[in-house]
């Protein structure tokens, strides 16, 4: 799948840190989603929270996991400084964890991956887990923003969102990697904006309005802008304009 560049990536979300929390609302559900669907009967000594942005899931973990020793892992160094529980902060990428091989129990990947190649990435995760350790990532599918890709469809020929995985490639690409126990599941966050600016200053709030090749390079001219804003405002339900996330949980042991 085409992806942005890294360092263009990287440098979104250096840009996107000081509006993270304030935007994230919905990676804070599913973080809680995530962590719901651990196994009640999983033990971890050392975790690893890869792709952690901010670090709203460190609490989670470690009220989950109170002995277990916490690596805080992110692309991005302005999201690390702003982890605020204390934790092992790692600048790394998930593709090349700098990590020992068999040194992780628990790898914890929440809304990161879908901007990594996802074979490189699992395989990785995979590496870096001890035999019987536990894989808990989110992600997210195809439908993921389509209300955006519909108001801009009749404007230009654009890219404008990222291409996801479906489910059924997460479980083809998990069983490939190694993994064995594998779940996976699909969830539905919708979030409501009051209008059409909003939203997409919510969508590069949270850093997610990279999209690699196929993107506008360009702005859009007021009139085109008008008539995305109007197919959007034919999308409105009593809570605002929405925005699909299409979550996929993906639970696996090595």
């Amino acid at each position: 799948m085409n992806r942005p560049a890294k360092a263009r990536i990287r440098h979104s979300f250096e840009r996107a840190a000081p509006t993270y929390d304030a935007a994230a609302v919905v990676q804070r559900r599913v973080c809680a989603l995530l962590a719901a669907g651990l196994p009640a009967d999983l033990g971890a000594n050392r975790v690893l929270d890869s792709g952690c942005g901010t670090g709203f899931a460190q609490p989670l973990l470690q009220q989950r996991f109170p002995a277990a020793h916490a690596i805080a892992l992110d692309f991005a160094p302005a999201m690390l400084q702003r982890v605020g529980t204390p934790c092992c902060r790692l600048a790394g990428d998930l593709e090349h964890l700098p990590l020992a091989a068999a040194s992780i129990d628990l790898y914890w990947s929440s809304l990161a991956v879908q901007w990594c190649d996802l074979p490189g990435a699992l395989a990785e995760a995979r590496r870096v887990l001890t035999n019987g350790g536990a894989l808990a990532i989110a992600s997210l599918g195809p439908a993921t923003f389509h209300e955006l890709r519909t108001a801009f469809a009749g404007i230009d020929a654009h890219r404008h969102t990222l291409s996801f995985h479906t489910p059924e490639e997460f479980r083809r690409l998990a069983t490939a990697a190694g993994f064995v126990a594998v779940d996976v599941q699909k969830h539905t966050e919708i979030e409501h904006y009051a209008d059409f600016k909003s939203l997409l200053r919510a969508v590069k709030a949270i850093g997610a309005n990279q999209l690699g090749d196929g993107r506008r390079s360009s702005l859009l001219s007021r009139n085109a802008f008008q008539r995305a804003e109007e197919v959007a405002e034919a999308l409105r339900t009593a809570d605002g304009l929405p925005l699909t996330y299409d979550v996929i949980t993906l639970n696996a042991r090595k």
